[in-house]
């Protein structure tokens, strides 16, 4: 895609589910992927993803260059638990510009918060990541992880313009494991990538999603 579809386009949630019968798996299991835990939740729902989607981040990891690591941040995300981020995210946006109608509300709140009725993480197709060293540090990627277009002043969007030469060679760097490994991006969160959810089926020309919502 050339232009940034955002989640709350109506292409996005025209796109049909073919569901797999695939179980959500808990990261921390298996032991080859450094686990965050500062999206951690009372029932460690956040370190689980499908099957499918964790294969292909150890296949990315295993691309990376020595002493080089994905650090997960977060993976599923229960419905209830999207629901409340999506709205409290959109009552800021609502707050802070209360002459703008609902549907820019929609349309600016889905560059950060995905509709909870088509949220990659809700069907645990979707993963919040980064870059560490050998030591567990994070690398350069120009922002935190989970920065907002407000806080990060755009520098969140992937290609953003204005951040420093080492992060966008590391941005470039996550970029090439993860898409041959066969994820996608969300272009305004350079941590956000998904595979078998309705945004990747669109973004790839896929005819149905492979994964929906899912409850844990």
């Amino acid at each position: 895609m050339s232009e940034i579809v955002l989640m709350s386009d109506p292409k996005v949630a025209a796109i049909p589910v073919a569901p797999r019968d695939e179980l959500l798996l808990d990261v921390r299991s298996g032991g080859g992927l450094l686990v965050d835990e500062r999206q951690q939740d009372g029932t460690g729902a956040f370190a689980h993803l499908r099957a499918g989607v964790l294969d292909r981040l150890l296949d990315a990891q295993a691309a990376l260059p020595d002493g080089l690591r994905l650090l997960f941040v977060e993976g599923y995300r229960p419905p209830a638990l999207q629901s409340s981020y999506f709205d409290e995210y959109a009552a800021e946006l609502r707050a802070a510009n209360p002459e703008w109608p609902d549907d820019r509300i929609r349309s600016a709140t889905s560059r950060y918060v995905s509709p909870p009725e088509i949220a990659p993480h809700s069907a645990g197709a979707a993963v919040d990541l980064t870059l560490v060293d050998a030591d567990g540090r994070e690398l350069d990627l120009g922002t935190r992880v989970n920065a907002s277009p407000e806080e990060s002043a755009g520098a969140c969007y992937t290609h953003a313009d204005g951040i420093g030469a080492e992060a966008r060679a590391n941005r470039r760097l996550l970029s090439d494991v993860l898409t041959g490994a066969g994820l996608v991006n969300y272009p305004t969160e350079w941590w956000h990538w998904s595979y078998g959810d309705r945004y990747w089926a669109l973004a790839t020309g896929a005819p149905t999603a492979l994964y929906g919502p899912a409850q844990r």
